[in-house]
């Protein structure tokens, strides 16, 4: 075998791992069926096999020279075996639930499905974007408690979301951002959970990436030790220069946690080179401003977004662990190193989960897609996905109720980390999103697309 020189598998398969030597690479469960993928060779002809999970003999559900299938009339709310097959080459056997969904689903992974054992069994991190060329694309990575965390899913959309279908892999990719530069395609990640920061280009369209560039070096974050923690956050331009946030930290690190930062670099610089990149200096939130003191039972901010504020100013914006607050961290845009400073405290509906504020130009108001909070007693329930606007940054109003599942247990279904963009009078987004006997809200079943068509007539 050869070695591998850049940053895309097609697909990861693991050594001395059962990957299969046919490989399924999407899933769709709908509430009577079961459609899914694979990477298919020319000229075949594939048989299909399925039963309930761990019930009786597997049946033949049918044939095809295709690369997809759909397995029908099936019951709903049913766990269910599957695998295709072509001569001696066999899939290795997937799970799927059939049921409830919503949006159009990118992909699914039953949270019992040892496909990503490597990596996870959960789908999270949305990322969305729409490609120069015309077609869309959509990534996700896989994780789960105590796992490696490290493997991302890519998959495009030709016809504006409507259906998706699998591009490729990324290894080791963990917390990543797709977004575009000068008309090129661009990943933005860690390496694992907590480990090294990754920057990477597709010249492709994302089939293929080049070798990632280590832009910082981090850590596994699992023993207590510190490392990069991001997450698929919108990139902002302002004055010449290209911006994202980032923290330093880990959850195990109990004396700063997560510490805020930001990066940036000239728009016209290189992305690929490190030396390009500037970072604040970390500063834990025991060394913000005294006012912060004010606000009680609150040891920390994660998960900033950034924004141009009405006077002109770069902000942070970061999750509060206090309900309805997020705060404000000011951005020195002249000293590209010098760490964040404390601005002030906004009330903002949705600050338990990450969420992203876009500023739109023509409407002239912030818009953020967010998993609104509602009851003191559920402050971590996502189940209540909401459309809110702005129009100083400040005094937050919700828009409409996306989705409301209050009346489902606020412990197994959630709605959340989206990542959206405006298109001409729609907004489109993905969703992390845990329905249909997920592990629970948390750990997400699904990844789904969405479009908010006419948004600023709501």
């Amino acid at each position: 075998m050869k070695g591998q020189n850049t940053w895309s598998y097609q697909p990861y398969r693991p050594f001395l791992t059962e990957v299969g030597d046919v490989y399924i690479c999407r899933i769709v469960p709908y509430e009577n069926k079961i459609h899914f993928e694979w990477l298919a060779e020319g000229g075949l002809n594939y048989h299909v096999y399925y039963r309930k999970k761990d019930e009786g003999e597997f049946i033949f559900a049918g044939e095809t020279n295709e690369n997809e299938f759909d397995i029908e009339k099936l019951e709903s709310e049913t766990d269910y075996e599957f695998f295709v097959q072509t001569g001696e080459k066999k899939s290795r056997v997937r799970l799927a639930r059939c049921g409830e969904s919503i949006g159009t689903v990118v992909n699914y992974l039953h949270p019992k499905d040892e496909a990503y054992a490597f990596s996870g069994h959960y789908l999270c991190s949305p990322s969305l974007v729409r490609h120069p060329d015309g077609f869309l694309l959509a990534s996700m990575d896989v994780f789960a408690a105590n796992h490696p965390q490290n493997l991302t899913l890519i998959f495009r959309s030709d016809d504006d979301g409507k259906t998706w279908h699998y591009v490729s892999e990324l290894m080791p990719c963990f917390w990543g951002k797709l977004f575009i530069h000068k008309g090129e395609l661009y990943m933005l990640s860690c390496s694992t959970e907590y480990g090294d920061l990754l920057i990477g280009k597709s010249t492709d369209g994302g089939k293929t990436f080049s070798a990632p560039v280590t832009l910082l070096r981090g850590a596994n974050g699992k023993n207590g030790s510190s490392g990069v923690h991001k997450n698929p956050q919108n990139i902002l331009y302002y004055n010449g220069r290209i911006y994202e946030t980032l923290e330093w930290g880990s959850w195990a690190n109990k004396e700063y946690c997560h510490a805020a930062m930001v990066m940036s670099c000239d728009e016209n610089a290189d992305l690929l080179n490190p030396e390009n990149w500037s970072f604040t200096e970390p500063r834990k939130f025991s060394q913000f401003a005294p006012e912060i003191a004010e606000l009680p039972d609150c040891t920390m901010t994660i998960e900033g977004t950034l924004t141009a504020a009405p006077d002109g100013k770069l902000y942070n914006i970061m999750r509060f662990g206090k309900y309805g607050k997020v705060l404000a961290y000011a951005v020195d845009t002249e000293d590209h190193e010098a760490p964040l400073t404390y601005s002030h405290c906004i009330d903002f509906p949705a600050n338990y989960s990450k969420f992203m504020i876009q500023y739109d130009e023509i409407s002239k108001k912030y818009y953020s897609i967010a998993s609104r909070v509602y009851d003191r007693e559920k402050s971590s329930a996502r189940n209540l996905l909401s459309l809110m606007a702005s129009d100083d940054l400040l005094h937050w109003h919700i828009l409409q109720d996306l989705y409301d599942f209050r009346d489902r247990d606020h412990k197994k279904v959630g709605l959340q980390y989206v990542d959206f963009f405006f298109e001409g009078d729609d907004i489109l987004y993905l969703c992390r999103t845990a329905i249909n006997d997920a592990n629970n809200f948390h750990d997400a079943n699904y990844s789904t697309f969405h479009r908010i068509e006419n948004f600023r007539d709501i």
